[in-house]
């Protein structure tokens, strides 16, 4: 395909951007993909439960993507950014069952764990996809779709140089506002006092959304990135926002 031709393409995943004269852009991404080998366990997994509940990559860049029809029904959605190994994915979307859960996971032997999470705990209405959350938020998601958004645990990119990478920015941040409900709540945790200084600064300053810190979410179930950071002596901090209903 000639370069013009493919810049003329819609921005699919990210890694498929192209400048107006065809060539490639490097972007800064909230992610860093890791190794993809799975487990013997995982791969069960995998091979048992993926054309169900995975949907392909290539799937977004087709015209049309209709959530209802992955899920088979009509539903409120909730979208979990970094659903990791799905350990709070399965408890929770089984104990909503009457709601569709899309998780975002970039990590593969994540997905692949996370699949057999979710048979072990009966929830069918989870999909998973790998996809840059950000690109997915603007482009799969309308306006005032979104029931509840879960952040659990992101990558705090520590090093001051990589903040940039962070997933909470201000730019992010009204995003996820406009794709909430009136009244819908985006849940956020973390480890790191100082990723949480910074997200507080910038939900407080997203109009449209209300909130602060809360008491930890007694729903959500302790997972191994929570577990670590009470080892190493960090504090958790819950976060709770809300869509302001008359924005």
């Amino acid at each position: 395909m000639d370069p013009t031709d493919r810049a003329q393409l819609p921005p699919a995943r990210p890694h498929q951007k192209y400048t107006e004269d065809g060539q490639r852009m490097s972007e800064v991404l909230t992610y860093a993909r890791r190794g993809s080998r799975f487990t013997p366990s995982q791969q069960e997994s995998w091979d048992a439960h993926h054309e169900a509940w995975v949907v392909p990559d290539e799937r977004v860049d087709q015209p049309g993507l209709d959530w209802d029809e992955l899920f088979g029904r009509s539903a409120p959605r909730i979208v979990e950014i970094g659903s990791g190994v799905g350990e709070a994915t399965a408890v929770l979307a089984a104990a909503r069952p009457a709601y569709d859960v899309v998780a975002l996971e970039v990590w593969r032997p994540g997905v692949a764990h996370t699949l057999g999470l979710l048979a072990e705990a009966g929830a069918e209405n989870v999909r998973l996809l790998s996809v840059d959350a950000v690109w997915c938020l603007e482009h799969l998601f309308a306006p005032g779709s979104v029931s509840e958004l879960w952040t659990f645990f992101p990558d705090p990119w520590p090093k001051k140089r990589h903040h940039k990478r962070r997933l909470v920015t201000p730019a992010f941040a009204a995003l996820a506002s406009s794709r909430l409900v009136p009244g819908g709540a985006w849940r956020l945790a973390t480890d790191w006092s100082e990723y949480a200084e910074q997200m507080r600064a910038v939900l407080d300053a997203t109009p449209g959304l209300t909130g602060g810190p809360v008491e930890r979410w007694a729903d959500r179930p302790v997972t191994k990135f929570e577990r670590k950071g009470v080892e190493a002596g960090r504090p958790i901090t819950d976060l709770r926002y809300v869509r302001d209903a008359t924005a």
